[in-house]
């Protein structure tokens, strides 16, 4: 089984920067962060597929960055300008599936989540 852990959330103003990490033991076709703000879904915020497709939200093209060093076995998520609604536990997630890689539904494995909380 795939172990997924995150660090490097943590609060910032507006407009400041984060960077996320994730170690994860093992590579899969799939491999993405995703966020959930109290009382809403958990939505997609950037995902990569074993070709090295990436996509972004479109809440966060132009913002963050997400980059994987498979030497290390580390996903980054490099997150600037930061807003408000950015405000959300943030996770990082494995799938087997490339052909939906994209959504949600395509990831199983799942780590505990780091806090990002950006104020105004």
């Amino acid at each position: 089984q795939v172990q997924l852990v995150e660090s490097g959330g943590g609060s910032v103003q507006a407009g400041g920067s984060l960077r996320p990490s994730c170690a994860y033991t093992a590579n899969r076709a799939c491999m993405g962060w995703f966020r959930q703000a109290p009382g809403k879904e958990r939505e997609e915020v950037a995902t990569i597929d074993s070709d090295g497709d990436t996509n972004y939200a479109d809440s966060v093209k132009g913002r963050f960055t997400f980059s994987k060093d498979n030497a290390k076995k580390i996903l980054y998520l490099q997150m600037n300008n930061l807003k408000p609604e950015d405000t959300a536990m943030y996770y990082c997630a494995t799938g087997i599936y490339k052909e939906i890689c994209r959504t949600k539904a395509g990831y199983t494995r799942w780590g505990q989540g780091t806090q990002v909380t950006v104020s105004s």
